[in-house]
């Protein structure tokens, strides 16, 4: 039986977003059980009924050794091992998950793996935490209510139109790589549909894609306003995020805040914003950090002379 009731592919959207929006060190226990190499099963088995846990990472100068569960103290009691050293029944070789990745990726790994614990590395391979079962359906249940209450008075307009002026507002999620290019894509289709120059729509469409992809990288979510009339086409970006904290710096191409995770998966370059700004007739950015970031984008229909 599966220890977490939610899938990314059969759970609701609200369920959905925040699975790519939390990422690891979001739900992980931070308040780290561990034991060393040289200590005895009897010294598990003392701290395994005092902190009430079934398993138990071996850590050294936050160094992962590998980790002992109550199945093997078991074994040590059935063989009468027990003032032998953990490192005699540990398993060596642990799954491990890194405190940068989303939500949605470590629910793959339980479905993956039987275990029921992984220890949680940063970027320099040190212990910092361990997530479990537990530990993301209690920040799961705790996000729920959080976001159903912001939801409450808030709702994404569906398209709309009216004359000759075109307005729709796509909700982007963090880390939702999946996803991600949707809304340019439909953004590009939308303009080709009205017969609009195809180089203006090549603008649009590229500064859409950056916008986005800045709203899935580096936020923890946000929306995407694309507004289009006789004369202008408008695009708005807006997350909720940590903000940029000098947005000269964050101007200037190859600068970037990306994860070593992120730049893996072939993002995170730091050619969004300046790329966005280049294909742009109006260029606007409000940043305020540990809130967000604001862009607006403007194209003029007609092309400057």
């Amino acid at each position: 039986m599966n220890p977490i009731p939610i899938s990314a592919e059969q759970s609701p959207l609200l369920f959905l977003e925040l699975l790519y929006k939390l990422r690891v060190r979001d739900v992980m226990a931070r308040d780290l059980v561990t034991i060393r190499r040289d200590a005895t099963m009897r010294d598990l088995q003392h701290l395994m009924q005092s902190r009430r846990v079934s398993g138990v990472p071996v850590v050294e100068d936050r160094r992962l050794f590998g980790i002992v569960s109550i199945e093997d103290l078991i074994q040590a009691l059935e063989s009468g091992r027990m003032e032998e050293p953990v490192s005699h029944f540990m398993a060596a070789s642990v799954v491990t998950v890194e405190e940068d990745m989303p939500l949605s990726i470590v629910l793959s790994t339980f479905n993956k793996y039987e275990f029921r614990r992984f220890p949680v590395l940063n970027a320099r391979n040190e212990t910092v935490g361990i997530v479990t079962a537990r530990s993301i359906n209690t920040r799961l249940l705790l996000e729920l209510f959080r976001e159903l209450s912001r939801i409450e008075n808030q709702h994404v307009l569906p398209a709309t139109e009216h004359g000759t002026c075109y307005f729709k507002t796509y909700r982007v999620a963090r880390s939702d790589f999946e996803n991600a290019g949707k809304a340019a894509t439909e953004i590009k289709n939308t303009l080709q549909t009205r017969g609009v120059d195809p180089s203006i729509i090549r603008r649009v469409a590229i500064a859409a894609y950056e916008l986005e992809m800045n709203l899935v990288v580096h936020s923890d979510g946000g929306t995407l306003t694309f507004r289009a009339d006789e004369g202008e086409i408008q695009l708005i970006a807006k997350d909720r995020g940590p903000g940029i904290a000098d947005v000269h710096l964050a101007m200037q191409e190859g600068w970037t805040t990306a994860n070593e995770w992120v730049k893996s998966l072939g993002f995170g370059a730091g050619m969004g914003l300046p790329n966005a700004k280049r294909v742009s007739d109006e260029f606007h950015i409000v940043s305020e950090p540990g809130t967000g970031t604001t862009v607006t984008i403007r194209d003029t229909l007609s092309a400057p002379p």
